[in-house]
């Protein structure tokens, strides 16, 4: 997955906002907090995410995925590569890790993400009423 089609993916979870917290790098969040972490130029770490508790470990079985730098205790992990998981899994992974964190976000917000959500379907077109017949 590039970067492109990792942006649009992760720009179309209701609420997410981009970041450029360091030069070089991005970040995707929703209600302020972090649920993914990608980089701009070369790096030893191409994109953090969150995980699960199960899937923290299972992730952590594979080739060229390992435990994310400064946020492993938060059950992050890190891609070495790009092909470490398929570009489907990730899609799955990703919005799992902006579920995780949307969880733990504050019932007012969470419900405000809702409404987002509700607001992106096109509105129920209303027939106009027509105006009552008067009686003579």
């Amino acid at each position: 997955m590039h970067i492109e089609e990792l942006r649009k993916l992760c720009l179309g979870f209701p609420g997410v906002t981009e970041h450029q917290i360091w030069q070089g790098d991005l970040t995707f969040k929703v209600g302020n907090k972090m649920f993914a972490h990608t980089v701009l130029e070369v790096a030893p770490v191409w994109l953090s995410f969150k995980a699960s508790d199960e899937k923290f470990a299972e992730l952590l079985e594979r080739q060229n995925v390992i435990p994310a730098p400064y946020l492993a205790r938060a059950k992050w992990v890190a891609l070495e590569s790009r092909e470490a998981i398929p570009a489907v899994e990730l899609s799955e992974l990703l919005r799992e890790a902006y579920d995780l964190v949307v969880a733990k976000l504050p019932k007012k917000i969470q419900a405000g993400l809702a409404t987002k959500t509700k607001s992106k379907r096109p509105p129920n077109k209303k027939k106009k009423a027509k105006p009552a017949k008067r009686r003579r």
